[in-house]
């Protein structure tokens, strides 16, 4: 994308932001190019899970979701297969998420505390979820050709959200990823709550923050604890200046 492009991506009015993330999110919804992935989504729709087989999944690519005009950016690495690949919205129906929107409502970056479909209510201020990678993978590990084919489409998403100051990367897949958007050459090691000052191609300041992915892995091990997540989040609306409602 050439200079003029990215300046006057950031230059956008609020309109023209959502504008921009509302013809997105129809291209991502259409994809077809990954034929691994698209096989693989489409089939666990079709086969399902016992405990959701009453359930239309969604089986299609997944878009990122939230306030177009968030400073608070939360990157993780692909949908679901029963989570968001079943309810059509990134973390939502999955215990994943359960951890997830329990901590942005905490840090008041949602409106409720928990997610179990599209058409739940849920509605977050000032925060956008989205992933590296827009299809559910099987045992979810994307190829390194599947993540580069979907880098064009994180690219313009974390390009329409230019009042974006700070990202959190849940687990080393999407720090990975954040790097390579910001050119970050050496990139620092990951770690829980580890800091990495950026700046984007339009000129922008922002902070990276890592955070270990909400994964059952690391929940159900307490190598994540609901205290560490929240602190992620603490800070991230401190580095944003957002002043949780009843807080000083």
């Amino acid at each position: 994308m050439s200079t003029t492009n990215l300046l006057s991506v950031a230059m956008l009015t609020p309109a023209q932001r959502t504008k921009s993330l509302n013809v997105l999110t129809r291209e991502i919804h259409a994809c077809q190019a990954c034929p691994r992935l698209v096989g693989w989504r489409e089939q666990v729709a079709v086969e399902k899970r016992a405990a959701y087989r009453d359930d239309d999944y969604w089986g299609k690519a997944i878009s990122g979701f939230g306030d177009p005009a968030a400073q608070i950016v939360i990157l993780g690495l692909a949908p679901a297969a029963h989570g968001a690949n079943r309810t059509g919205r990134m973390f939502t129906g999955d215990r994943s998420g359960d951890w997830l929107f329990r901590s942005m409502h905490t840090a008041g970056l949602a409106n409720q505390a928990e997610s179990t479909s599209s058409a739940d209510g849920l509605t977050l201020t000032n925060a956008w979820v989205t992933s590296a990678v827009k299809c559910a993978p099987p045992l979810n590990k994307p190829t390194t050709t599947e993540r580069d084919e979907c880098r064009l489409f994180l690219v313009r998403e974390l390009e329409a959200l230019s009042a974006a100051n700070v990202v959190i990367c849940l687990g080393t897949f999407g720090y990975d990823a954040a790097m390579n958007f910001f050119g970050v050459r050496p990139k620092p090691r990951f770690g829980h709550g580890v800091e990495v000052p950026v700046t984007s191609s339009d000129g922008r300041k922002l902070t990276v923050i890592c955070s270990y992915h909400v994964s059952q892995q690391n929940t159900f091990t307490k190598r994540l604890t609901e205290p560490m997540l929240d602190a992620i989040f603490t800070r991230a609306n401190e580095l944003a200046g957002h002043t949780v409602r009843g807080t000083v």
